[in-house]
């Protein structure tokens, strides 16, 4: 009898033990956040994927911008071996869907529209079911400046472009890099959306969101260039090839003053240990004030190989992306705000307070608008990235620029 009952123990030791392994996953996530801040806030989220008895298995794909990542993800998907989740903006979310590619996530999104602002739970959905999961929420059109630098030549943050330049000769003189920059066609489309966007957010919209040919190749857009033209007039001449986070350690190092990036940027400085208004100004860029270019980083949810709808650790990393607990402390380490609207902001600095008050008032007054990468179609990205780097990697006069991307968009059509 004990024999009988000790093998009957033993089989229920091994039923629950490959029950145990059943409801395990290995669960592959591609993303391209490698850097200081970003990984930060990846391994929040693979701490949360492995105590629910998961297998984080990571993807990073790195590259600013994320079209590496998109390449490798195409190619996955072809071969019929796409990862159970991966990062996506904008346009991208809605064109896979139509593919056939993702998975329905209402079994755990039931509450989301409850706790989302309208305009990211729209991208994030495909014929009105969730189909990706937000992150947070960054802001594109952002300044910042070492405020050693700042204190020193006794400025003031600009708020147009004549008192930028005026800015940017004192702190030359001072022997500062005026601008941290990197020729990369990512950081050179940043730059020039947050230029377009100084231009009007109207103009913005019909010209980088609408793809208006007129708007595009307009004195405007012109005038965009020439201010481009000038901002490179105050870089180095190690640009070629930097990435954007070598750029921010410049200005966290006080060897440049001033850096134009999402608040992304913002997870550099605070893993380098450096507090708002204290170690560096956060402004919107000149002529920007009162507008506010997003982008919402998210994952969308790829079919799986025989499976009815999303896996178990499916719903469970959605489950932990929307929860407000990872929302907070990524968001934190990211440098952005939570997507839940729900999420406490009490350990936030001033900069991702402003961010967030900012981002209230402009969906108030209609001047919250999506950044280039959320907003325009991937060709259209494309065409911008190449137009743009052609331009600030030569010669290439202003009017010459705006007519070439007019050109270059309206090919992606």
């Amino acid at each position: 009898m004990q024999s009988r009952n000790l093998a009957l123990a033993l089989a229920a030791v091994g039923i629950a033990a490959a029950s145990s392994l059943a409801a395990a996953e290995d669960i592959e996530i591609l993303h391209l956040w490698t850097s200081g801040g970003e990984s930060r806030a990846v391994n929040v989220l693979k701490q949360n994927v492995e105590k629910q008895g998961n297998v984080w298995k990571d993807f990073a794909v790195a590259g600013g911008g994320g079209a590496a990542a998109m390449t490798v993800l195409k190619t996955r998907v072809i071969a019929g071996t796409p990862p159970a989740a991966a990062w996506q903006r904008g346009p991208s979310i809605q064109d896979w869907a139509e593919q056939g590619a993702l998975v329905d996530l209402d079994v755990v999104a039931k509450d989301w529209d409850k706790v989302l602002p309208p305009a990211i739970g729209k991208v994030e959905k495909y014929q009105g079911h969730y189909v990706a999961a937000p992150h947070w929420i960054h802001r594109v059109n952002w300044m910042w400046i070492n405020k050693a630098a700042l204190d020193k030549v006794g400025g003031k943050p600009p708020t147009t472009w004549p008192e930028f330049f005026a800015l940017a000769d004192k702190l030359k003189a001072a022997g500062y890099i005026p601008i941290a920059h990197g020729e990369t066609s990512y950081q050179d489309r940043v730059l020039f959306e947050g230029v377009a966007l100084s231009m009007g957010k109207d103009f913005y919209r019909k010209a980088v969101i609408e793809l208006d040919p007129a708007t595009l190749n307009s004195p405007k857009m012109v005038e965009v260039f020439d201010v481009m033209r000038k901002m490179q007039s105050y870089h180095d001449n190690g640009v070629q090839g930097r990435s954007w986070n070598l750029a921010a350690a410049m200005v966290i190092e006080g060897k440049a003053a001033i850096l134009f990036m999402g608040d992304w940027a913002k997870g550099e400085f605070s893993s380098a240990k450096k507090e708002a208004n204290k170690d560096y100004v956060c402004v919107p860029t000149p002529g920007t004030e009162g507008s506010y270019a997003f982008i919402a980083d998210s994952f969308a949810f790829f079919k799986q190989k025989n499976a009815n709808g999303p896996t178990k650790g499916q719903q469970e990393l959605a489950a932990a992306i929307m929860s407000p607990a990872y929302q907070e402390q990524a968001a934190l380490y990211k440098g952005a705000i939570p997507s839940r609207t729900d999420a406490s902001l009490a350990n936030f600095d001033d900069c991702a307070k402003k961010s967030s008050a900012d981002l209230q008032a402009a969906t108030k007054t209609d001047s919250l608008v999506p950044g280039v990468g959320q907003g325009a179609s991937e060709a259209a990205v494309g065409a911008i990235h190449d137009v743009t780097s052609k331009f600030m990697t030569s010669s290439m006069d202003s009017k010459a620029a705006a007519a070439a991307l007019a050109q270059a968009v309206k090919a992606t059509k």
